[in-house]
């Protein structure tokens, strides 16, 4: 997707979004214009082989480009220690307690930029999306997990050791289900407003409404996956919206809280989740005006994210090149 970005310099960078299915990169101009891009499956059979995918792809990518590369970011699925440049610990890909930024240094012999994944999807919203020159904003993206990422003064706030904003491990219900992965905590934003919680306040409705629509496809057998709930709430079925409007309220006292804390100019949703659109946001919106402080509330813009499964890839050069000017 062709965006334009402010920039003092003509620079060609390469974003990597390493995810635990596909790995995307990219040759990045200074205008965040995507020259060229390959995507593979993530190999995490070992951590060897996904690092040699990583590093063949930058490779590749480098040798096709007519203009010297300056540098390579990365985003992640990982905690990060941003002072070390080490991936401390991931989820859903073999990478722990390693020192990705030298090892890829010496690997490629360009500067190496790392962040979370998230955080570099919320610095692309902030610097060409839906928060586009936002100096405070908030970031969540709801997919398989709950991701998140905070821009404070217009810089993306990592913490003390570049671990922090880890939003989809916020508690939302201090009694809810356990939290998926290694996370030993309950009723996490993750656990209550991800992809497969949609999925479970499905199954449920399903048990409860066994002669609506959404009842009737659970018993023959359909995935009850996003698709098909907003498929079912478009032809009518109250069942389905109800669904929607469930994800919805956790997603606005999420949402609720945040706004409360940061007191951001704009609050971006993005994910997979969010291709329902006004079903999850209208329910959020209304938990936010009716339990968010003023001003907070009055003053923030809450927006569908611009980017979609590119904002990693942007996300991960725009690292690449304000660190580089």
């Amino acid at each position: 997707m062709p965006v334009t970005m402010a920039a003092e310099t003509d620079m060609i960078v390469i974003g990597v979004d390493l995810g635990g299915t596909t790995t995307t990169a990219g040759l990045i101009d200074s205008g965040l214009n995507v020259l060229e891009s390959i995507e593979r499956r993530t190999d995490t059979s070992s951590q060897q082989a996904l690092l040699a995918n990583l590093e063949d792809m930058v490779h590749t990518l480098t040798a096709a480009s007519d203009d010297p590369v300056a540098a390579a970011g990365f985003g992640i699925p990982s905690m990060i220690d941003q002072s070390h440049g080490r991936a401390v610990m991931s989820v859903n890909v073999p990478l722990a307690d390693f020192d990705f930024v030298q090892y890829m240094r010496r690997r490629l012999d360009m500067p190496v930029f790392i962040d979370n994944d998230a955080n570099v999807a919320a610095l692309a919203e902030a610097r060409a999306g839906a928060a586009r020159g936002a100096r405070h904003m908030v970031m969540v993206t709801l997919g398989t997990g709950v991701g998140g990422g905070i821009i404070i003064d217009g810089r993306v706030y990592r913490g003390a050791t570049g671990s922090a904003a880890e939003l989809g491990h916020m508690v939302i219900d201090a009694n809810g289900p356990k939290c998926p992965g290694a996370c030993p905590n309950y009723g996490c934003f993750e656990a209550m407003a991800s992809g497969p919680a949609l999925s479970r306040y499905a199954r449920e409705a399903a048990a409860a409404n066994p002669a609506s629509p959404l009842g009737q496809a659970a018993a023959a057998g359909e995935t009850l996956d996003g698709a098909l709930l907003q498929r079912l709430a478009d032809g009518g079925d109250q069942v389905s919206r109800d669904v929607f409007d469930r994800l919805g309220f956790y997603l606005g006292v999420g949402m609720t809280s945040l706004v409360n804390i940061f007191n951001p100019e704009y609050f971006v949703v993005g994910g997979g989740v969010m291709r329902a659109g006004g079903l999850v946001l209208e329910p959020a919106m209304e938990v936010l005006r009716t339990r968010g402080l003023k001003p907070n509330r009055d003053i923030v813009e809450v927006r569908a994210a611009r980017f979609g499964p590119e904002a990693g890839l942007l996300g991960a050069a725009c690292l690449a090149l304000e660190n580089m000017e």
